[in-house]
């Protein structure tokens, strides 16, 4: 029992105290609360406090939904401090784990839009460069729907083109009189008066301004009557007389334009075979030197067939447009044999690249002189000429870097595989 009587008698008279308990009172000793009634040293310093502050990191803060720290709790029993650690670490894993699968689905759904998508030329690239087998349909398909098309034109005409009078014979009228003329309903006249024959309208202009008519029809040339009603008609369609000032006529007859026709073919078909000889020569190799022959061939025949398909009627200056087709045809595709066959630097698709780079610059300038031409030349043949060449480059581009591309790539990665083995 606490005795306050006695604690009042012991400070009163310090002399009392053991010499230990003096000793204590004077060091700087933390006060305490309770003192033993006799005054034992031994079982004060329980009670002292810890000189020394407690460190942040050694404090365990219990969080509140924390089962582990529950279970401690009303267990009643305190646990090891490094078994709780363990404990709440375990716990901490499995909350993250669980955080982690419930937004997995967003994270994923998220980067899917979010991630950058590469740039439309790159695709374009990779396309070109992984589905070039695929891509060979293509050409493939223009030259079965060409053989088609003039096989039906040979069914119907029994010609494979659609023959202007210089090369079937007939009349060519111009008519140079300063009076403005319609084209439609002088054609239109025309061919109800003459249901059998080919005819053709077309005006001159300069400017915009109409200077002159061309008016071509295949009769014959040496019948005077069939010539006179042919002028005849076309008086009454334009309403006004003319006089030998005022028109130029051309007479073209039969047998003639058919011998035309005749040579300018086989004209055209002696170039494609030196052509030919000349490829066979300068590469000794029979598939790259087959795959430029066969390029120029598809050029020539699926033009055919789109000019067919236009209703152009061809003239002796429309067949020397496929001659300049055969030599501009040619030119990317050696371009493209050269450097894939000659040069060693870099892969074939890298050459191929550098290739393309250069030969699609060599045909656009190229249409942009033809298409300037076409917009600023008046003269029939000459425009008729640069239209079949400018369709010629169209269909070039697709045989030579589809088709021919293709094939170079078939036959040199095969070559590389049988010499790596």
């Amino acid at each position: 029992m606490y005795n306050l009587e006695e604690e009042k008698q012991n400070i009163e008279n310090p002399g009392d105290k053991p010499e230990e308990t003096i000793q204590k009172d004077n060091s700087n000793q933390p006060e305490i609360d309770l003192i033993d009634k006799e005054g034992h040293k031994d079982k004060l310093d329980v009670y002292e406090e810890n000189s020394e502050p407690i460190k942040d990191d050694e404090i365990i803060v219990a969080e509140a939904n924390n089962p582990v720290n529950e279970e401690v709790k009303g267990s009643g029993v305190e646990e090891p401090k490094e078994e709780v650690e363990e404990k709440e670490e375990e716990h901490a894993e499995k909350v993250e784990e669980k955080k982690e699968m419930s937004e997995a689905p967003k994270d994923e759904e998220k980067a899917k839009y979010s991630e950058p998508k590469e740039p439309l030329k790159k695709r374009i690239i990779d396309f070109y460069d992984k589905q070039y087998k695929k891509l060979m349909i293509i050409p493939l398909l223009l030259f079965v729907f060409a053989i088609l098309v003039i096989g039906i034109q040979v069914s119907q005409t029994g010609s494979f083109i659609h023959k202007d009078v210089s090369l079937k014979g007939g009349v060519t009228l111009t008519i140079t009189k300063n009076i403005e003329i319609d084209i439609l309903s002088l054609e239109s006249l025309l061919e109800s008066k003459f249901p059998d024959n080919d005819l053709s309208v077309r005006s001159i202009k300069t400017s915009g301004k109409q200077t002159g008519v061309v008016i071509a029809a295949d009769i014959e040339g040496t019948n005077k009557q069939e010539v006179d009603s042919f002028m005849d008609t076309i008086e009454s369609g334009i309403g006004a007389e003319l006089l030998e000032k005022d028109y130029s006529v051309e007479i073209m007859g039969s047998s003639l334009g058919a011998s035309f026709f005749k040579e300018t073919i086989t004209a055209l078909i002696i170039a494609f075979i030196l052509m030919s000889i000349v490829v066979f020569v300068y590469f000794r190799t029979f598939v790259p030197s087959l795959a430029v022959v066969l390029a120029a061939l598809s050029d020539i025949i699926v033009t055919l067939a789109i000019v067919n398909l236009m209703g152009m009627k061809l003239s002796t200056g429309g067949i020397a447009a496929f001659l300049m087709l055969v030599g501009y045809s040619v030119d990317t595709d050696m371009l493209l044999t050269t450097r894939l066959l000659r040069r060693k630097g870099g892969s074939v698709f890298d050459r191929v690249i550098g290739s393309f780079k250069t030969g699609m610059m060599m045909t656009l300038t190229t249409m942009g002189a033809l298409i300037a031409g076409i917009v600023f030349v008046q003269a029939g043949v000459i425009s008729q000429i640069m239209k079949i060449v400018l369709i010629g480059l169209f269909v070039d581009m697709v045989n030579t870097w589809i088709q021919n591309v293709g094939i170079l790539r078939y036959y040199l990665e095969k070559k590389a595989k049988k010499d790596g083995q």
